[in-house]
């Protein structure tokens, strides 16, 4: 495991990459200051002031893994397992991997994929979040961590993160599911699903698949699996 830092880069995402088509190694992770660039899902801006942790790491997919985008709740449960000791709020993860705190956003965690490289993205509000957005965010700082250092966390991070990697190799997808189970929103959670076609779905949460998909339980009380989107609880 090796961490490299750079003070300011538009994304460590990118940056990752581009390490990975020049040969970077399993368990490489890039940490930066500041991003100028930096991105969630479905397209957001992610701000990335200095003082929060902005950081990527790359796995090579071998013969016998399960399925890549499964990885997402390898890093879900990492970031909890970071997160959740050191704040005063209820840690929860929502599906996919985004962590929050008293249902405030803490974390996001975006993958991106080229060839055998899988690029996990990593975004931790440390020292500070965003204002005025359309959801409650959070910092480490505003929950009582004063403390908390981006490169102190990282640390630990990448050996959280390792440990459930090493799980998801060996034993298969279960018991990250059953983890993740555990620190997520409890089944019959009311959540609402934007979708990327524009479909908008309400439910309660049921379970994940045996893939890692959410399985909303609608209205009329059939089961609709959800492979995309983004979610509300409600």
């Amino acid at each position: 495991m090796t961490i490299r830092f750079v003070a300011e880069t538009g994304s460590t995402n990118a940056d990752m990459l581009a390490l990975a088509e020049q040969g970077a190694p399993d368990g490489s992770w890039l940490r930066a200051g500041r991003q100028t660039g930096g991105k969630g899902r479905m397209g957001r801006s992610w701000e990335s002031p200095v003082g929060n942790l902005h950081c990527s790491t790359l796995i090579r997919l071998r013969a016998g893994d399960p399925l890549p985008h499964t990885l997402a709740l390898v890093a879900a449960n990492a970031v909890h397992a970071l997160v959740a000791p050191l704040c005063k709020g209820q840690a929860q993860i929502k599906w996919p991997n985004d962590v929050l705190l008293d249902g405030a956003k803490i974390a996001g965690i975006l993958l991106e994929r080229a060839g055998d490289a899988i690029v996990v993205g990593i975004g931790i509000n440390v020292a500070d979040h965003p204002r005025n957005l359309d959801r409650p965010v959070t910092s480490l700082l505003a929950q009582g961590a004063t403390d908390a250092q981006a490169g102190a966390l990282l640390e630990r991070l990448a050996q959280l993160f390792a440990h459930w990697l090493s799980i998801w190799r060996a034993q298969g997808l279960d018991p990250v599911r059953t983890h993740w189970l555990l620190n997520a929103h409890p089944t019959g959670a009311p959540m609402r699903v934007a979708q990327p076609d524009g479909e908008t779905v309400d439910g309660l949460f049921d379970t994940l698949d045996r893939q890692g998909m959410l399985i909303l339980r609608l209205a009329n009380g059939q089961s609709r699996a959800i492979h995309a989107g983004d979610i509300f609880l409600t």
